[in-house]
């Protein structure tokens, strides 16, 4: 597992600083350090489980320092499927190449920590606390994720930030006692955000580079293509109906409203459903059916095939992979569940309420409060409480640490004493012999003196 774990990390890195410039770099730094915590989370698991006597992960049982399993093998997943306080390095890691980001950061590498959890779920259930935990993290990663992403310019960013509330869905309901369910919206998530990752792609391609929303428009016109596998994407993205996303999200969601929590809970999930079609909706709005605000040259064409083939079939996946992952891949038992149909229509009404929302949200003025904005944007400041604090500190650790060590004791103990010393030694035995010299050119006048005698 260790293997696998640290070999994604690895890639990821390989892959974001794959343009060479200082914001790739800074962005893989930030990445390689926060899934570094994971990766030590996952050593000191495995050291852990000495006290068993095997590392089998489905021989676990309940031992003395399960706690401390319990909370190295949670944190691991946080990192990894960045959820709060971990969450600044997946936008920041955006800076990869697009196909980079639509296979890594939309379907392999971020999910790998919510299956690690579904790998580890028997024995972490068993620990008292993890669900309250988790559930309390998902619930404020998705709708941080969700606010921050109505205030984002950025169309990566933007869907970046879907992806870590899609991740906050998950995590969500393992925390509900539902491995299976997260396991088939990982799967139907994979398809629908590889398809929005390659359409962005191909629209970002077309705008010779520019991924900023304010400047892009009309792009229904002039892509028409990847504008429909993109409107596909981003309604199942919200949980339309008969799409792949809504046989699992809406799932969730009204399980959500039988699992006995507290009413603030469910209030903040359903708040965060409804900003999910916002922002989905200004999305489409500004980038696909906007007036044109770039460049009216006519630029943008649709003539690679691959990239077509591929969001075509991405396309019909997402279209038809819910009914036919819950038909063939999950047939999980599902307990007899009664609601009533406000309760029912609850997850419908919520993303309609969420469209009409976004609808009016761009005429207001909360667009113009640029404190309100730049907390929204920049993860309620999560960005900069998890980089520079990190950064500064350890700059300043190493800065002290290399005076007292480096330039201190290990100078006075290492190579300044031994130079000290050789040079101390060698004078004494130069001073010897020259005296040795000068006592036997003596000894010898003395002789010569002597025998001439």
């Amino acid at each position: 597992l260790l293997l696998g774990w640290d070999g994604l990390g690895i890639t990821s890195f390989a892959l974001v600083i794959y343009y060479q410039n200082n914001k790739s770099l800074g962005a893989g730094m930030l990445t390689l350090l926060t899934n570094r915590i994971g990766d030590v989370m996952i050593l000191l698991s495995i050291g852990l489980l000495v006290l068993i006597g095997n590392w089998n992960i489905s021989l676990l049982w309940d031992f003395p320092l399960l706690f401390l399993l319990v909370i190295a093998i949670m944190l691991a997943g946080m990192t990894k499927s960045a959820q709060m306080p971990f969450s600044s390095w997946l936008p920041a890691a955006m800076a990869a190449p697009t196909p980079v980001s639509a296979l890594v950061h939309s379907s392999t590498l971020v999910t790998a920590g919510v299956f690690l959890l579904i790998r580890f779920y028997p024995t972490l259930s068993a620990s008292s606390f993890f669900e309250e935990s988790l559930m309390f993290v998902a619930v404020l990663t998705l709708l941080m994720a969700g606010i921050g992403a109505n205030f984002e310019n950025d169309l990566k960013k933007v869907i970046a930030l879907s992806t870590l509330s899609q991740l906050g869905v998950m995590m969500m309901s393992l925390s509900m006692n539902l491995p299976n369910l997260a396991l088939f919206h990982l799967y139907t998530h994979a398809l629908f955000k590889a398809l929005l990752f390659l359409c962005a792609g191909a629209i970002i391609h077309g705008s010779n580079n520019n991924q900023d929303i304010r400047k892009m428009g009309l792009i229904s016109k002039q892509l028409p293509l990847t504008t429909t596998c993109m409107n596909i994407a981003n309604l199942s993205l919200c949980g339309a109906p008969f799409l792949s996303g809504f046989y699992s999200k809406d799932l969730i969601l009204e399980m959500a409203l039988i699992y006995p929590t507290n009413y603030l809970m469910i209030l903040m999930i359903f708040v965060a459903t409804g900003m999910t079609a916002a922002y989905t909706l200004r999305l489409s709005f500004s980038l696909l059916w906007g007036a044109q605000k770039s460049a009216s040259l006519h630029s943008k064409h649709e003539a690679d095939s691959y990239v077509n083939i591929s969001t075509c079939a991405l396309a019909i996946m997402a279209i038809i992979s819910g009914m036919f992952l819950q038909m063939v891949f999950l047939p999980f038992e599902m307990f007899s569940a009664t609601l009533s149909n406000f309760q029912k229509s609850t997850t419908m009404l919520v993303i309609m309420t969420g469209i009409f929302i976004s609808l009016f949200f761009w005429k207001l003025s909360i667009n113009e409060s640029m404190k309100f904005k730049a907390f929204c944007s920049s993860m309620w400041f999560l960005v900069l409480l998890s980089t520079q604090p990190a950064v500064g500190f350890s700059s300043v650790f190493g800065s002290k640490l290399m005076k007292t060590s480096d330039q201190g004791w290990m100078e006075i103990l290492g190579g300044q004493s031994a130079w000290k010393g050789s040079n101390s030694f060698s004078i004494m035995i130069q001073s010897m012999r020259s005296g040795m010299y000068i006592n036997m050119i003596f000894v010898s006048l003395i002789s010569i003196f002597l025998i001439l005698l």
